[in-house]
């Protein structure tokens, strides 16, 4: 979970939330970055240096002052801050009064579920949580919009009111491992991708083998019968197979083969093993070009080392750089700034659009 969002529970302090609403040209965080500010602390991050010092500094005068106004301001990354990206970040204030409070409680025991915030960004503070079928969860239905668009990532869009919203996703995590085996590599692994974007299923015949402490995205399952993790994985899920016995390795990259919609999978060993395997899956008919697509040895070309923890980064930047692209994929290009408009009347229930 996000530490902004997990910081927000039983906690009383007042506070604002900052978003990267839109990123025009080279920014340090993308569209849907946040992090969370109170008079003493910060928790989470948009990508440091001045600009997020500035927007600190906002966001304490905001606290300092009890602003609770919702505010949408424009950043250029250039010399006036100090920063050489060049590009223009535009960055959404809300202070976090009770009624947000309760938005974000509901929206954090919805981490696995797909949720969209919309905030509005002029005139009286307004914001609502709908689900995937449009449902409102949190927020007031007088004042949330009817329709928006939810096949974009984190953008400002225009009511036909003329009034402007922040439309955010927050989408559960789409990458998924399934992991099988607890011995040191697997551990390591697992404590590389604790904090990254995506859930892990953890198999092992051994339950002594996994830890007292669980990281909050991963699942165990300690099982006699590991193949059917294969079958339980969801489509276009990753595999990742290091067990203690090439005899069971064998089994689950049989199982896995006979899925045709396998993600990613990698096999940890060398190329004398990958030989070996190739010859056993061609014996018992598994196609060439689904047996090219398994990777092993597994890690980022160049890395060496056979360090647990060497090995576990390795392959954490290999299995991001497939989830980035997966995700990048499935996304359409940001939509530009709508434009700003003289303070409207107070909406009713109303469509919003992308300009």
């Amino acid at each position: 979970m996000s530490d902004w969002l997990a910081a927000i529970e039983n906690d009383t302090q007042a506070s604002v939330l900052v978003t990267v609403a839109l990123v025009e040209g080279s920014g340090p965080r993308e569209a849907g970055a946040k992090m969370r500010v109170t008079l003493d602390d910060q928790v989470d991050t948009i990508g440091g240096g001045h600009l997020e010092l500035r927007a600190v500094e906002i966001a304490k005068t905001m606290l300092a002052t009890a602003d609770t106004h919702t505010r949408l301001e424009r950043f250029a990354l250039g010399p006036s801050l100090g920063q050489c990206c060049g590009g223009v970040v535009h960055l959404a204030f809300e202070y976090v009064d009770a009624s947000l409070k309760t938005l974000l409680a509901a929206l954090r025991e919805r981490r696995q579920q797909d949720s969209w915030k919309v905030t509005a960004l002029d005139g009286e503070s307004a914001s609502a949580l709908f689900d995937t079928a449009g449902s409102l969860i949190a927020g007031t239905p007088s004042q949330a919009p009817d329709t928006f668009s939810r096949e974009r990532a984190t953008h400002v869009a225009q009511g036909s009111e003329g009034r402007r919203w922040l439309v955010d996703p927050c989408l559960a995590p789409r990458a998924h491992l399934t992991l099988f085996g607890a011995g040191h590599v697997g551990a390591a692994i697992v404590r590389a991708l604790a904090h990254l974007p995506c859930t892990i299923t953890w198999v092992d015949e051994r339950e002594d083998m996994f830890p007292l402490q669980m990281p909050d995205n991963v699942r165990i399952a300690a099982t006699d019968t590991p193949e059917e993790f294969v079958a339980m994985a969801p489509p276009g899920g990753s595999f990742l197979v290091m067990t203690h016995s090439h005899a069971l390795d064998q089994r689950l990259t049989q199982a896995i083969m006979a899925r045709e919609d396998v993600g990613w999978f990698g096999l940890i060993g060398s190329q004398t093993k990958r030989k070996q395997f190739e010859h056993r899956l061609q014996a018992r008919g598994v196609p060439d070009q689904r047996i090219a697509a398994m990777v092993c040895p597994i890690g980022m070309p160049g890395i060496r080392n056979k360090a647990p923890a060497v090995i576990a980064a390795s392959v954490a930047c290999q299995l991001l750089m497939v989830w980035e692209q997966a995700a990048s994929a499935a996304l359409a290009a940001p939509l530009r700034l709508a434009s700003a408009s003289a303070p409207p009347r107070r909406p009713t229930r109303a469509a919003i659009h992308p300009l």
